[in-house]
């Protein structure tokens, strides 16, 4: 597999980093359908993610693993075969969980999808739609921690500033420099000033930075519990980390298949309208899920991969008043 080399700076010059050598490489073929960029980019913070970007073909993500940093170049060869290139210390880490990351632990089969024509007919054309996880649980914490109660222009562009100037550059011939998040141990010294300078407000960054302190015990915590509701027990329990934040969490790190971000902004409008037509609360949300327990989060992005959207009529939000934590 061929990846795209590093590409010259605005001064002409090739972009500096470590010759890591030839990768490693692997194929993946998935015993399910596999729509492998609506499945991977559920993990991407926003267009500008130094730690995830599209080039061409190919879905490059940077990772923090047990292992060391690692980067993957990830692409679909043919279809049903996924080839994988890592680069770094986490690279044999980063490999292993290629298919977890592609969904291969997700299990739709007693998903039943006729409860609703649209969620049906969305299933029917996304067949390939899995729900992905990266076992990184800090790192989803972290992020999520970022997207509390603020826009989610505002969090991203957090999120690269903060990932950029305080976490480690990724190996490898990147199309873009591109960084792992920091270690927990970095989260809890990055400076006052760097929070500041990235726009991320005081109660998000002493959340990640209390969380940081534990971070070691959280992701132990979280990796011993047996459902969703043990590991929104072990999160909940920190301060400033509510179910939004462990929803989020869930999510990204679990692939957790009932998971509901309860304090989205936009979630319960979207998920009301596709499916009835109007508005709903949270509460409203919940008992129009109901009827999918276990398989919630699911039912979530198959009406987001629908294509019906409620009109935009709400005025521009206020930062802090977006998301739940």
């Amino acid at each position: 597999m061929t990846f795209v080399a590093s590409t010259p700076t605005r001064a002409g010059t090739r972009d500096p980093r470590v010759d890591h050598g030839r990768p490693l490489e692997t194929e993946y073929r998935p015993r399910h359908p596999l729509d492998l960029r609506r499945t991977l980019l559920v993990q991407r913070r926003g267009s500008g993610d130094p730690t995830m970007t599209l080039a061409g073909a190919v879905i490059w993500r940077a990772s923090r693993t047990p292992d060391g940093v690692a980067t993957l170049a990830i692409r679909e060869t043919h279809p049903g075969v996924v080839r994988a290139a890592a680069w770094g210390p986490g690279r044999d880490w980063a490999l292993a969980q290629l298919p977890a990351l592609c969904g291969a632990d997700d299990d739709p089969r007693d998903f039943d999808a006729s409860r609703h024509p649209l969620v049906a007919d969305a299933h029917h054309r996304n067949p390939g739609l899995r729900l992905s996880r990266t076992d990184l649980v800090f790192d989803a914490l972290a992020s999520a921690i970022f997207e509390q109660k603020v826009t989610g222009m505002q969090a991203f562009a957090a999120w690269r500033r903060i990932v950029t100037w305080c976490g480690e550059r990724a190996p490898g011939p990147t199309p873009a420099p591109m960084f792992a998040p920091p270690t927990i141990d970095g989260w809890r010294h990055v400076p006052s000033w760097a929070w500041h300078r990235a726009g991320l407000e005081p109660p998000q960054s002493k959340t990640i930075v209390r969380a940081a302190r534990r971070g070691d015990a959280i992701a132990r915590a979280v990796r011993a519990a047996d459902d969703g509701e043990a590991v929104d027990r072990v999160l909940v329990s920190q301060p400033g980390i509510g179910p939004w934040t462990s929803a989020e969490t869930r999510i990204r790190a679990l692939g957790d298949p009932d998971a509901v971000s309860v304090g989205d902004f936009h979630l319960a409008h979207e998920v009301g309208y596709a499916l009835t037509g109007e508005r709903v609360d949270d509460d409203g949300m919940l008992r129009l899920l109901d009827p999918w327990a276990g398989q919630r989060q699911r039912v979530i992005r198959l009406l987001g991969a629908s294509g019906v959207s409620e009109p935009r009529r709400a005025p521009r939000l206020h930062p802090e008043d977006h998301r739940a934590r």
